[in-house]
């Protein structure tokens, strides 16, 4: 089983949003579906644009609340060291959810 850290925007430069999971096509799906009530729904928070794999729960959760203390710029050069163009990655984990599959 993969966990993952992952980071969301509401656009390129917008507000984000840092979140940790061990299903990712499926927790950014609930983002995106704005399906529970919260700040990313309240923001429209949508596009994933950086996810880092790790190899334990513990480890995600470490990551996720150390990234959280990061100043924005921090936050901002760590999404453009792999997504400098800001794509929507969720586009590409290849792996689909629809509302009958939750």
């Amino acid at each position: 089983m993969s966990f993952w850290v992952y980071i969301l925007a509401s656009e390129r430069n917008g507000t984000l949003y840092t979140g940790h999971t061990d299903d990712l096509p499926k927790r950014v799906w609930e983002h995106r579906e704005e399906l529970k009530p919260g700040f990313t729904s309240k923001y429209h928070i949508h596009m994933l644009v950086w996810a880092e794999p790790c190899p334990t729960r513990d480890e995600a959760k470490t990551r996720e609340r150390r990234i959280k203390e990061w100043k924005r710029a921090w936050k901002l050069q760590l999404i453009e060291s792999i997504n400098p163009e800001w794509k929507d990655l969720y586009l590409t984990i290849g792996h689909w959810y629809s509302r009958d599959a939750v």
